[in-house]
């Protein structure tokens, strides 16, 4: 299981008896009182079960969808990996928050002075997690990329139900859960599609099951290949590979911008004679997508409304 869910609650005290004892009285009329609010939850994540407090006051993420999940629910984040950061989230790279190292070289001695409550890992950071739980309690939140909604929506309840803010992370979920229905209607007929992903002037593809497959998965679009290697930086293709799979739809995700590498941008790298001869091409059905969203985020309630929404309006 690559999903983190909650499996219990522990309550500091238990006042049945002191309702019982009112109600033996005769003292109807009185309120009753009730069993104290949970203290603690235990939580099913990726790497096995952790009992976590509940809203920690001091959370240290090394995730940055989970960080893009807690700002949407207006959840205080005392520390991250600075570097990378989305634009949208760099109230982040404030000197207020701890800088907790990179999502793949914790900074161990500054977490550990920080004495975090909470600490979130996931799919990159998710190595540190036996050395991190040393400090605090730390869930792994690493998304599953062949049940990508689920594995998001399931981590979004999930923060919910730490800081206590269930009802705001249902109705978010409910938002883009309305947005994904209208994205389905747009695919649908839409024709075949290819993501690519160019990165140090080399082009790499994604087809079903891989880290941008729920755009065929889940959204619906009809891969214009079906046999391409699910790899973490996709299956290295050509110029030629391209022009023979002929997508309808070309969607492009440039890592260089992603990670403000610097290099031919995507437009420049996919402008060739070769790929000029596809239908997506020369029917200008080539989609550009937001890479800090689709590769640095990857999840995380304002990444997925962004990606959506992406997804909507280039088809539309």
């Amino acid at each position: 299981m690559t999903r983190a869910r909650i499996i219990g609650t522990t309550a500091l005290v238990s006042l049945a008896t002191l309702a019982l004892a009112s109600c033996a009285s005769g003292s109807a009329a009185e309120t009753q009182p009730t069993a104290d609010a949970a203290t603690e939850i235990t939580v099913e994540h990726a790497q096995g079960e952790t009992v976590v407090p509940v809203n920690p006051e001091t959370v240290i993420v090394f995730d940055i969808a989970s960080l893009d999940t807690l700002d949407a629910l207006g959840v205080e984040v005392a520390g991250v990996p600075k570097d990378n950061l989305p634009d949208y989230l760099d109230a982040y790279a404030s000197e207020d928050v701890l800088n907790a190292g990179t999502l793949f070289e914790p900074d161990y001695e500054a977490v550990n002075a920080a004495a975090p409550d909470l600490i979130i890992v996931a799919n990159r950071s998710a190595e540190a997690l036996p050395e991190l739980s040393k400090i605090a309690p730390t869930i792994d939140l690493s998304l599953d990329w062949t049940d990508y909604l689920a594995s998001f929506e399931q981590n979004v309840e999930t923060l919910g139900e730490i800081f206590g803010a269930e009802d705001e992370a249902a109705e978010a979920l409910a938002e883009i859960d309305d947005k994904i229905a209208e994205a389905q209607e747009a695919t649908a007929d839409a024709g075949a599609g290819l993501i690519v992903l160019t990165s140090g002037g080399e082009i790499t593809a994604f087809g079903p099951g891989s880290r941008f497959g729920w755009l065929h998965d889940e959204l619906g679009l009809t891969p214009v290949i079906e046999d391409v290697e699910a790899a973490t930086h996709g299956d290295p293709v050509s110029n030629e590979f391209i022009l023979e799979a002929n997508p309808d739809w070309l969607f492009v995700v440039d890592r260089d911008a992603a990670i403000g590498e610097g290099g031919a941008a995507a437009e420049q790298i996919l402008d060739n004679e070769v790929v000029a001869g596809t239908t997506a091409w020369s029917e200008d059905q080539v989609v550009y997508l937001d890479a800090q969203a689709w590769y640095v985020v990857m999840s995380g309630l304002t990444a997925v409304n962004t990606m959506v929404d992406e997804v909507i309006e280039g088809l539309s």
